[in-house]
Formats: C-alpha cells, structure tokens, sequence
C-alpha cells in the first residue's frame, strides 16, 4: 500500500472544510487560499482547487465578485455566503466530533494491552 497516497486522501477529504475556514475570515482571491493552505502545510495545486470553489460556489456555499489588480488581470475574490456559514458551522461540530473520535481510538490502540 502507498503512504503517499492515502497521505494525499486524507488532505482531500479535509480540503472543503479548510477552504471554507480560510474564507470565514473574509473574502480571498485563489492565490490567497492556496497560500494559506501551504503555511498550514495542506499542499493543494490550482488544478485541484479551481474546480472545487466551483464546485462550492454552485452548491450555494460561496460568492465571487471581480475586482481589478494593479498587478495584473482582475482577481476572483471568494466569500461565504450565509449558508456557506451553517454549513461551515456544522462542520466544525462534526470536525470536533470526528477528532475526538479519532484520538479516542488512536490513543486506546497505545494503551491496550
């Protein structure tokens, strides 16, 4: 079995969820997103997350507008919307949930004897 591979799995099932929390501090345009993604060490490449905002904003979860650069073409800034919101905070519950969970039988594997 890949380690690699499941590595890169794990990241994806967790790639919406940290979309939406970088965007629950305020708009961003991609390249802001996927910087933040790589400081957190989520290593994410635009062919991968191009067709995911799309994926969120035509779910009803996010909105864009245009906004000139002085740098260069105009930039997509993306923003939740209020259900982009619940959605959002449903997910942290789950995500609390989910980690509790997780740390309850990774550490009991440690622990039984």
């Amino acid at each position: 079995m890949n380690i690699e591979n499941t590595k890169a799995q794990m990241r994806k099932g967790v790639l919406e969820y940290c979309i939406l929390s970088v965007l629950h501090n305020g708009e961003s345009y991609t390249s802001e997103i996927l910087s933040q993604l790589k400081d957190a060490k989520l290593l994410v490449v635009e062919g991968t997350i191009y067709p995911l905002l799309t994926r969120l904003k035509n779910s009803g979860l996010l909105s864009y507008r245009w906004e000139e650069s002085t740098s260069g073409p105009p930039r997509k800034y993306y923003g939740l919307t209020e259900n982009g919101k619940l959605f959002l905070k449903e997910l942290d519950s789950t995500w609390g949930e989910l980690v509790e969970a997780v740390n309850l039988v990774t550490t009991h594997k440690l622990t039984k004897k």
